[in-house]
Order: structure tokens, then C-alpha cells, then sequence
């Protein structure tokens, strides 16, 4: 499979896009885990090989608009859903639905799905997530209110967090 790699700068580092002809991102992930992209890509879908060039305008857009601070665009871009498990898939559309500005810790997303013991399995679903900000793995914390694990580390989670409206010393 070809897919695309553009990069975009952004106020918390260089992020890569990764999407399909038609524009539907495959991942999105910070530059300095590029390594991690690519495991995932390959666990998710395969041999892939990427194509420096442009993504579509409109993704580009909606991720501008989003570090200028409506966080709103980033909910209608179109993402690949045909990688990880189908336990994965569900946490992940879970995430989608968590609004800007909210938390949730991992026992009451695990609760959301209908697994409320799975707390574990949701934070490894988490951690498997390659589509950093856009399925926003970042609004998820500990059950005590603190910042927890995040792939791209916990500055950039709290930034993210901070950026959303919540309180920077989350």
C-alpha cells in the first residue's frame, strides 16, 4: 500500500500525516516517533510505503485551525479504521466522542464501552493509538485525576490539555 507523508509544524513539534489517496488519515504522529508510526502502520495495515507530498488542504486546515484554537475541525477528519482489534476500534471511536476540554480517566472510558473492569485493556488501546490528537488519546488520566501515560510524552499531553481549556496543572 502507498500512502502519503507530509509534515506540518505545530507549536508542541513537527508532526508527520500519513493518509490514503482519498484523505483518509492513517496516522498522525509527532516527528520525533517516527519509528513508533511506522511499527504501528505495519502492525495495522501491512507493508506500507510512504510518498513524501502534500495531504489534502482541507486535513491540513482543520489541524491549523485546531492549534489556533478551535478545537472543533479535527472531529470531521476522516480517519482509517481497519487497523488494530475490533476491542481497539471500539476504544478508539470512544476517544473520538470525548468532547475538547474533557477528561475521562480509564475506568470510566472502560465503563463508556460496556468493559467497566477493562481499565488495563483501555489504557493498552491507548498506547496503540497512532492517530495522536485526532483520536485524542490525550483527554484520558489516571482515576486520581493525574496525568497519565501518554506516547508522545506528558508535556505534550498537558500542553494539549491546556490548549483544550483545562487547567495546565492537570
Amino acid at each position: 500500500m502507498h500512502l502519503t507523508i507530509d509534515r506540518l509544524e505545530s507549536p508542541i513539534g513537527t508532526l508527520l500525516l500519513v493518509c490514503n489517496d482519498e484523505g483518509r488519515l492513517y496516522a498522525l504522529e509527532f516527528e520525533d516517533h517516527e519509528p513508533r508510526m511506522m511499527r504501528l502502520l505495519k502492525r495495522y495495515h501491512g507493508e506500507v510505503t510512504l510518498v513524501p507530498g502534500k495531504v489534502p488542504t482541507a486535513l491540513r486546515g482543520a489541524l491549523a485551525r485546531y492549534f489556533a484554537g478551535d478545537t472543533t475541525p479535527i472531529d470531521g477528519i476522516a480517519v482509517a479504521a481497519s487497523g488494530g482489534t475490533a476491542f481497539q476500534r471500539t476504544v478508539w471511536a470512544a476517544l473520538r466522542r470525548i468532547p475538547a476540554g474533557t477528561t475521562l480517566s480509564y475506568g470510566a472510558l472502560a465503563a463508556t464501552i460496556g468493559h467497566p473492569t477493562a481499565m488495563r485493556a483501555v489504557g493498552a488501546a491507548n498506547g496503540a493509538n497512532c492517530l495522536a490528537i485526532v483520536v485524542p488519546c490525550h483527554r484520558v488520566i489516571g482515576a486520581n485525576g493525574t496525568l497519565t501515560g501518554y506516547a508522545s510524552g506528558l508535556p505534550r499531553k498537558r500542553w494539549l490539555l491546556a490548549h483544550e481549556g483545562l487547567a495546565p496543572t492537570l
